[in-house]
């Protein structure tokens, strides 16, 4: 087998259980005698040339890692243009792993890292520089192609299901002379996944939440206000679930704060206390709302145990895959049977992942618009089995685990992102 470097790196928005991946990744290597590079701050530690070396990581370290949120190498929303645009900055890639021997590049991300990844993979055949490029899933969202479901979502999903149970069994206790709305908004821009994750809290009819609203159900106004007024009337208060990117009629979203990420992804912000606003203003009820935000993708301490072992089966396939000599793939899971739940992974082609979007199906969604089906518990309720919980230490807080991350010394000139 060929000898060299493996190089890892993270981007996106991190989840609950990526530090799961990263720990499988160093792991499995280590049981191959390969050398692991991370990128700090993903493609742009790459493009820089700030490869942090984990050899000089302890055991306890990294095996610390499969239960600490967060990025431990550092993530970016960073987008490489097209090789047509800017193949200089590709250029630039191949000579940084040329310099430090990598000949395998494991990109842990969503949609826009797999196209990454591709690009890489590409850049490398047509410069003659043997580089297998590994594609490893990763979202919040869970709306990644071809992957029955993404490593990430099944925590923030957990997240979602008991915090909607936690704060709609307050309000009930409060809501006859106080709160009477309580409105909790999730990710989720274009697909509802996190969304559809919130009617797990319900165990029977007429639990809450009482209205799921969805990206893929246009907002309607009247409809909705309806439907509140009516479960008030009935039950005596209201939890609502609504996810970030619903929108109007016309296809506009209703909380665009008209700005962009570094993706070019329409910046959201603010669905809940605008849904609230409108709440207070047409029906006159007190009302509290929720963003979660960064808690919902950080919560490590209610990880789901089914999620946190898809993280590290993705990252340990990801480094056998590559040692094995494919390229441009990626590790994909495979559900084989609901009842019992069981899962594998496999391997699918970038080309099929990467500009690739996964929404929530139609028969996921109740007729009425405003809650999940039986084919969506049936798909959700497994994701979010397990705990999966850090050790905590003395003082109370979980043993989460900060990395040295010694960099290498640089080999070639400066570089500037642009």
């Amino acid at each position: 087998m060929k000898r060299g470097r493996l190089l890892y790196a993270q981007s996106g928005g991190v989840t609950a259980v990526i530090n799961a991946t990263a720990c499988a990744v160093i792991e499995t290597a280590r049981k191959h005698r390969i050398d692991v590079l991370a990128a700090r701050n993903g493609i742009v530690g790459a493009l820089r040339e700030e490869l942090i070396d984990t050899a000089k990581e302890s055991k306890a370290a990294i095996t610390a890692l499969r239960y600490t949120p967060g990025g431990a190498f550092g993530s970016c929303r960073y987008k490489l243009k097209s090789l047509e645009q800017n193949r200089a900055q590709y250029e630039r890639l191949i000579e940084v792993l040329r310099a430090h021997d990598i000949r395998w590049f494991l990109y842990n991300g969503g949609n826009d890292s797999a196209d990454t990844a591709l690009k890489i993979s590409a850049i490398g055949r047509e410069l003659d520089y043997p580089i297998n490029v590994i594609g490893v899933p990763k979202t919040v969202d869970n709306d990644l192609a071809v992957t029955d479901c993404c490593p990430g979502f099944g925590s923030v999903a957990k997240y979602t299901a008991v915090s909607v149970a936690e704060a709609s069994l307050d309000v009930e206790s409060m809501c006859e002379s106080s709160t009477k709305v309580f409105i909790i908004e999730v990710m989720g821009r274009h697909a509802g996944w996190i969304a559809a994750a919130a009617g797990l809290a319900a165990r029977a009819d007429g639990d809450p939440p009482h209205l799921i609203l969805f990206p893929e159900i246009p907002f309607d106004e009247e409809k909705f206000l309806a439907r509140v007024k009516a479960t008030v009337e009935r039950v005596g208060y209201c939890t609502i679930a609504a996810s970030e990117g619903i929108k109007n009629p016309q296809g506009q979203f209703l909380a665009e704060a008209g700005t962009r990420d570094a993706f070019g992804h329409t910046q959201l912000g603010g669905v809940a206390p605008l849904l609230a606003n409108l709440v207070r203003d047409k029906l006159g009820y007190k009302y509290h709302w929720a963003l979660p935000d960064y808690l919902q993708r950080s919560a490590r301490h209610l990880a789901s145990k089914t999620d946190a072992e898809q993280a590290y089966a993705v990252g340990k396939a990801a480094v056998e895959y590559a040692l094995a000599g494919h390229n441009a793939v990626m590790p994909v899971i495979v559900r084989t049977s609901d009842a019992p739940y069981r899962w594998k992974i496999a391997s699918a082609p970038l080309n099929a992942v990467a500009n690739h979007e996964k929404k929530l199906p139609k028969n996921f969604i109740s007729r009425d618009g405003y809650g999940i089906t039986a084919a969506a518990r049936r798909y959700l309720e497994p994701l979010i089995r397990g705990e999966d919980a850090p050790k905590y230490a003395k003082d109370g807080l979980p043993g989460y685990v900060r990395l040295r991350k010694h960099l290498l010394a640089k080999k070639l000139p400066a570089y500037e992102i642009s």
